[in-house]
């Protein structure tokens, strides 16, 4: 099992679905996890992380307001003197066809999958150049790969990831910190366990695999991209989509 004996880790998005999976895999590898979302969201996470004896303490954020995160980052450094891992994981969808698509819809999705990512990373970049290691990794989505319709802002939000990952891992490679990213496809949470079960099953005709992923399948390839194992992988996507994009 990789070991993140004492990594100290923050991933935004915290409360539920595959932010709460990412969160609950680091802790159960050793690293102590700043589960943050806004409000009180990602008091569960923390606090289940530390029923199953783990480490953890939930921080109330908001990704899209660069004094929030910066007040986060500054506590976590104080309490830990440290960050070793960022998660990019916090993120919404305002789905419209592009012709009736609201500008508020686009400037919201663009701001909190994209324009949040750059916030944290900025606000962590400084002490992870100081102690010449870091590991920085983003949700991005196999629909910022192949687009789909209904969803350009979103597909564009997760693209961006992509091109803004490859651009920073440039920049801070010499300095021991890598960048990635993973592209999770369809992946069974709470938003797609709604859906009738024949819309699920015409999604997984669609993949090679013949099924939905799930959380905890892409909170271990983040776990690897996070731990010492994956010391000389940077600038690079992690697709886990069973196949669907290829």
């Amino acid at each position: 099992m990789l070991d993140l004996t004492g990594k100290i880790a923050i991933v935004t998005g915290a409360s539920r679905g595959i932010g709460r999976a990412i969160a609950l895999t680091l802790a159960a590898r050793g690293a102590v996890v700043v589960a943050a979302a806004r409000g009180e969201n990602a008091a569960g996470t923390a606090e289940a992380i530390r029923e199953a004896g783990g480490r953890s303490e939930f921080s109330s954020v908001d990704v899209n307001d660069p004094a929030s995160v910066d007040v986060m980052v500054a506590a976590t450094l104080e309490r830990h003197g440290r960050i070793d891992i960022l998660v990019n994981n916090a993120g919404i969808t305002r789905d419209q066809l592009l012709l009736r698509m609201k500008r508020d819809d686009w400037d919201q999705v663009i701001a909190t999958n994209l324009t949040a990512a750059f916030t944290c990373v900025q606000a962590v970049l400084k002490p992870m150049v100081k102690q010449r290691s870091g590991r920085i990794v983003s949700i991005s989505s196999v629909v910022g790969q192949m687009g789909n319709a209904g969803q350009a802002n979103y597909a564009a939000s997760k693209a961006g990831l992509i091109g803004f990952s490859k651009s920073l891992a440039r920049e801070v490679a010499s300095r021991n910190i890598t960048v990635n990213v993973v592209t999770p496809g369809l992946i069974g949470t709470d938003m797609t366990k709604a859906i009738t079960e024949k819309a699920q099953a015409d999604w997984a005709s669609a993949i090679p695999l013949g099924r939905l992923g799930t959380v905890d399948e892409v909170a271990a390839a983040v776990c690897f991209l996070a731990s010492d194992e994956a010391a000389y992988i940077t600038g690079q996507v992690l697709a886990v989509n069973g196949g669907m994009y290829m």
